[in-house]
């Protein structure tokens, strides 16, 4: 169709960006997990890619203000860059709890826990890339089955850490670290189900 006033496509190019930053966000995460070392350095690198997530998102928020006519929804828009700026904030704020609690090693579930992390973020960053692709919506809806199951079993994985970490309530303090670190890893896996559902409902609307 032929439009007197052109689209504005660089949103499809800043959403990419900022699912690019959570995928990132989580392999670091995993990559510090996995081999607990030179946590300080490697946690700065999380904090780093979490500004460079904030950046875009306030660039997001600029071009909307600024644009008379969007590829999408002005409010769809606005709440999928925050949705993805969520899913960084929550991983740097793990990493974050790692330092502030003086963890020594991570446990096992943490690291598993941490997995599902990756493979929801590796599914966003897969169906963002697809918005500028009317064509291939049906695909993005697929992301986001395999999202939601994700998420599911993220929520075992949760529940099954809890269990165990009041198994043997000895030390009151270690209950407390390591419930707000899985906690905080839930919510970076809940927020991937957000971005999940915001990209289902504009399917919905513009498929």
């Amino acid at each position: 169709m032929f439009r007197l006033i052109p689209r504005e496509e660089s949103f499809f190019d800043l959403f990419d960006a900022s699912s690019k930053v959570a995928l990132t966000s989580a392999r670091l995460l995993r990559d510090l997990v996995e081999d607990y070392r030179d946590v300080e350095a490697r946690v700065k690198k999380i904090r780093d890619a979490e500004h460079e997530g904030d950046q875009i998102t306030h660039q997001i928020m600029d071009k909307l203000n600024l644009t008379f006519v969007t590829p999408l929804d002005r409010d769809d828009i606005h709440s999928l860059a925050y949705c993805l700026d969520d899913i960084s904030d929550s991983i740097e704020l793990a990493a974050d709890r790692m330092i502030l609690y003086k963890i020594q090693k991570p446990t096992p579930i943490t690291l598993s826990l941490i997995r599902v992390l990756v493979r929801c973020c590796e599914e966003v960053h897969t169906a963002v890339p697809l918005l500028r692709y009317p064509k291939r919506y049906h695909e993005i809806l697929e992301h986001g089955i395999e999202i939601n199951r994700l998420e599911n079993e993220g929520d075992a994985l949760s529940r099954a850490a809890l269990e165990k970490l009041f198994e043997k309530p000895d030390n009151v303090l270690d209950i407390i670290r390591w419930k707000e670190v899985y906690e905080v890893i839930e919510s970076a896996i809940d927020f991937t189900e957000d971005v999940a559902d915001r990209l289902h409902g504009m399917v919905i609307k513009n498929g």
